[in-house]
């Protein structure tokens, strides 16, 4: 379980917290969704908890143990919005085995298989990929890296309905095993999606009762 006690937050430029004494749990076999507006700091609460960022005070609990931010950055993977800003490799393959001296071969099948990149073709570079398979090969990426916690930041913008849909299954086949924590501004989207819902307003997080209707 992924617990969260009384995080202030406020970048440096700032003397108001963006968040303000966030509480959450969160555990793996049930996905968790946060609404909010933009500007709200739905971003910069993922990169709190992945310790891309340090919270002002406040403690980030893993399985009852408290968490620094290094040790946040090896448990938690995050995909942000626009994926395609943080490959570094030339090609599929080469970002799919950065960081790693050896990664087996049928790791790296089973993998793809799992996030639905089972035929793509690896020598093309990542930026020429659709918007849902450069997600996921985000995924992907965070999986072979072991990440107990995905991080999702808009995981549907951008993208057509189909493919929406596509990639709600998928999330939601990952949560099975791991913590998964999705933020978007746009919940209406997640209407048919089996999670705990919130929302974040004035830095912090209340329950989000009802949704507005999605648009077609």
């Amino acid at each position: 379980m992924l617990e969260l006690e009384q995080l202030h937050y406020a970048p440096a430029t700032s003397v108001d917290p963006i968040l303000n004494g966030i509480q959450l749990r969160a555990s793996a076999g049930r996905p968790v969704l946060i609404a909010g507006a933009s500007g709200s700091g739905k971003t910069s609460l993922l990169e709190v908890i992945s310790g891309l960022a340090a919270c002002r005070t406040g403690t980030i609990r893993w399985q009852s143990d408290a968490l620094t931010q290094r040790q946040r950055r090896s448990l938690c993977g995050i995909v942000f919005q626009f994926p395609e800003r943080h490959f570094l490799g030339l090609t599929v393959q080469q970002e799919l085995k950065l960081g790693h001296r050896r990664l087996p071969g049928e790791r790296l099948e089973q993998v793809l298989q799992q996030v639905g990149l089972g035929s793509i073709d690896r020598s093309m570079a990542p930026e020429r990929l659709s918007g849902g398979q450069q997600r996921r090969l985000s995924l992907a990426v965070q999986l072979l890296r072991g990440a107990q916690v995905l991080l999702l930041d808009e995981p549907t913008a951008g993208l057509d309905w189909s493919v929406r849909d596509d990639v709600l299954d998928l999330l939601a086949d990952l949560s099975k095993e791991r913590v998964l924590i999705v933020v978007t501004h746009e919940p209406e989207l997640f209407r048919n999606w089996q999670c705990d819902r919130h929302r974040l307003r004035n830095g912090q997080l209340s329950p989000l009762t009802t949704l507005p209707r999605a648009e077609s």
